[in-house]
């Protein structure tokens, strides 16, 4: 059932919620403390999640975070307290297959068009992030808006 109302957040804007250093870190945060209150329903997915706690456990030295295993799942059970969480179920599975059939897609690529096909799959017509770049080759599929605007 369509949701007009939905975003899919991608992994970067709960990184830039979490690490007040990050050029985003505010934005993100308006992301989660305003855009409910308007009405927004804010979604989160199982490879979303999973990407959050790699970054936020690998070392700052290796372009990660450096947190604890227990604050990076802290940080992920509070997301998943203010957030929808979308399944990857066997129709995430077709709509990824059509994506990468239909659209020049190949290598780390396949991970974007995974979110992508989460939306479709979940009639969620919205997806934020920070990488703008990543998600041009889907914009006719879902209404891409960068964290940044």
């Amino acid at each position: 059932m369509p949701d007009d109302r939905s975003v899919l957040l991608d992994t970067n804007v709960l990184l830039a919620a979490t690490t007040p250093a990050r050029r985003l870190h505010h934005a993100a945060l308006r992301v989660f403390n305003a855009w409910p209150a308007r009405g927004l329903r804010l979604c989160v997915s199982g490879q979303i999640l999973r990407e959050y706690l790699v970054v936020a456990t690998r070392g700052a030295e290796h372009n990660g975070l450096g947190l604890a295993v227990s604050d990076a799942l802290a940080n992920v059970e509070a997301f998943a307290d203010r957030s929808h969480f979308l399944a990857e179920t066997p129709e995430v599975a077709v709509r990824l297959r059509e994506l990468i059939r239909s659209v020049d897609c190949t290598g780390k690529r396949i991970h974007d068009a995974n979110l992508v096909a989460t939306c479709l799959a979940h009639g969620v017509p919205g997806l934020l992030t920070a990488n703008l770049a990543d998600f041009e080759r889907f914009g006719d599929r879902v209404e891409v808006t960068s964290l940044g605007e």
